[in-house]
């Protein structure tokens, strides 16, 4: 059911303040929470077709990964005024790198969303992420059978965007480029049941 926005001022959290709830106990795990732009915003049920395609996806990407990086599966990371926790990751440096803390933009390389119900939302993230100066973006649409690839972020644009985006249809391939180096492809068919 849909709630309309009150009239009146509504609070939006510091990254810092979310981790203090965090802490404080006031969210925990099963609450399936994350921050973004400072609003606190609850996450969709996943759905076995899109548990299907972040499974395939996953695997993909960890067979052609250069070394140096690593795969963290809705897992968050910190950004200046989010903590969203997107469905795949691609991060530098092994997981115990991450033992203290979240990868901040600069560890990561790309940022994965798969889109079966939340493909509007999904598109207003990647403003978060060009804002932050994350190098590529990709929405695997799973009802369009199609990727949606954003690179080249302009973080200082008022409205904060990518600079080139494409759409591939499902018979191509994504091409990975990490770091400047391209790693590979994956077929974009082998994504879906």
């Amino acid at each position: 059911m849909a709630v309309a926005v009150p009239p009146f001022p509504i609070a939006q959290f510091s990254v810092e303040q979310y981790h203090r709830m965090i802490e404080s106990g006031a969210f925990n795990e099963d609450d399936r929470l994350e921050l973004i732009e400072g609003w606190v915003v609850r996450k969709m049920a996943k759905g076995p077709e899109h548990e299907y395609c972040v499974g395939e996806l996953e695997d993909s990407i960890r067979m052609i990964l250069p070394a140096g990086w690593h795969v963290r599966n809705q897992a968050p990371i910190t950004l200046s005024f989010s903590e969203p926790e997107p469905d795949l990751t691609i991060v530098r440096g092994a997981r115990a790198d991450y033992r203290d803390r979240h990868p901040h933009a600069g560890d990561v390389a790309v940022v994965i969303e798969v889109s079966d119900t939340t493909l509007a939302t999904d598109r207003l993230k990647a403003r978060t992420y060009a804002a932050a100066g994350i190098a590529e973006y990709w929405i695997v649409n799973v009802e369009a059978r199609r990727v949606e690839i954003h690179r080249a972020p302009i973080a200082d644009h008022p409205d904060s965007a990518f600079a080139q985006q494409e759409t591939l249809p499902v018979n191509t391939t994504i091409p990975v480029t990490i770091d400047g180096h391209s790693c590979g492809s994956i077929a974009i068919a082998s994504l879906f049941p």
